[in-house]
């Protein structure tokens, strides 16, 4: 049999590091979107071999199973402890979590902020859709004020529900977090962008420059009751105002 020749116009190609795994997320969902420029950058840098992911509990607990590179499974929040001891382990490896912001920022609040103090050598990537996708849309500490959930359907109270947390802003005055930013992926050129955020992210992390962490601002229709269109809509419209996109630490070039 013939090999099958690669057009010469050709736009894109799905990276080796993915696997041909159908992704279960909900049509719409920027998980896919992330989990795709994660894997070109693995690719790109030439880091496939010695790569570590860590999978966390929520709408990403199974994402060992569309990336080709080895992966552990970490209890509800404790990703970072885990790649901590990993990195420590394997000093020459890349070690990345992937977490939702109810294992990152709610049961995952300490482990997180620990982690990046001490500055260990990994990167965090950290998708805020808002709520918590995966177990019937209930409020996460990221939910809007006045946003509705399952668990507040007169919307977020303050007074009765405090404010939202704006973990990203929270690690970068933290001494050990080296370069901190908050991207999205629902249009191409945000996508461009949070690839080259990503890839940075990666190259720190193999410098050993300490914690990185890579906010993905994402939305989640099916929990927040829109099509994916409305969705992005309003996330655009209420979502960035509060979250706004951009860096947030840089690293000061020598």
């Amino acid at each position: 049999m013939e090999d099958i020749k690669q057009p010469e116009n050709l736009v894109y190609k799905k990276s080796e590091v993915m696997t041909d795994k159908v992704l279960h997320y909900c049509p719409g969902c920027g998980h896919g979107t992330a989990h795709r420029l994660i894997a070109e950058v693995i690719e790109e840098l030439g880091i496939q071999e010695k790569t570590i992911g860590i999978a966390p509990v929520g709408c990403s607990v199974l994402a060992y199973d569309y990336f080709n590179v080895d992966f552990q499974e970490a209890a509800h929040g404790r990703a970072p402890a885990l790649a901590t001891a990993i990195s420590r382990l394997y000093e020459d490896h890349a070690v990345f979590t992937y977490q939702g912001d109810g294992d990152l920022a709610a049961i995952g609040t300490a482990e997180t902020i620990h982690a990046c103090n001490r500055g260990e050598n990994i990167v965090i990537v950290f998708v805020n859709n808002g709520i918590y996708g995966m177990t019937g849309g209930q409020m996460a500490p990221t939910t809007l004020e006045g946003m509705k959930s399952s668990t507040s359907p007169y919307g977020r109270d303050l007074k009765m529900m405090g404010n939202p947390l704006k973990m990203t802003e929270l690690v970068a005055q933290l001494p050990g977090t080296h370069y901190v930013t908050r991207q999205a992926v629902h249009k191409p050129g945000k996508a461009r962008k949070a690839k080259k955020a990503l890839k940075k992210a990666f190259q720190y992390q193999q410098e050993k420059k300490g914690t990185q962490v890579v906010e993905i601002v994402s939305n989640c229709n099916s929990g927040w009751k829109m099509t994916p269109n409305k969705a992005n809509e309003w996330m655009e419209e209420n979502m960035f105002p509060f979250y706004p996109l951009g860096d947030i630490k840089v690293p000061e070039e020598k």
